[in-house]
């Protein structure tokens, strides 16, 4: 294989595509949820993701599973994590089974900072990729994501 490879070369401009999509997504979620709400992409993330818990088994994550769900490293996690805390957006608490086990919850102010940011974050990110989805290069990624159940409709403000 050459590097002038035809699967090679199709590789490489699927890659740029999923690269520009994804810069194209997080641009305009990031500014709409910073200036309207005071959270990042990643810190929207993760109220997201740990608001999803539940007492049941297996309902509460551990801290590797949440840096899967957020696409951080889990030191990353953690720092993130701690910044939250720090603003009285989440709590920690060990585990009441497993002294060695640490939780982390959303507070009741993160819950209602995340139920504000939401209307936000999906009518931005479904803007977005309506407008992704004018350009041909975009267009197929746009579809998958459209068959993964985003809609593309915008909702009336």
């Amino acid at each position: 294989m050459t590097a002038t490879d035809p699967a090679l070369t199709a590789l490489a401009q699927g890659w740029n595509a999923l690269s520009l999509l994804h810069g194209r997504l997080e641009a305009p979620v990031e500014r709409a949820l910073r200036a309207r709400h005071g959270l990042s992409v990643r810190e929207y993330s993760l109220l997201d993701v740990l608001s999803r818990q539940h007492d049941g088994e297996g309902g509460h994550l551990q801290m590797k599973q949440v840096a899967d769900a957020v696409v951080l490293s889990q030191s990353a996690t953690t720092r993130l994590v701690t910044r939250l805390e720090d603003r009285g957006l989440l709590m920690r608490y060990l585990c009441p089974t497993d002294r060695r086990g640490i939780y982390t919850d959303v507070s009741d102010a993160g819950l209602t900072l995340l139920e504000e940011a939401r209307p936000t974050n999906e009518a931005t990110l479904r803007e977005a990729l309506a407008e992704a989805a004018g350009d041909e290069r975009l267009a197929p990624l746009v579809r998958a994501v459209e068959a993964a159940g985003v809609p593309l409709t915008v909702p009336a403000a």
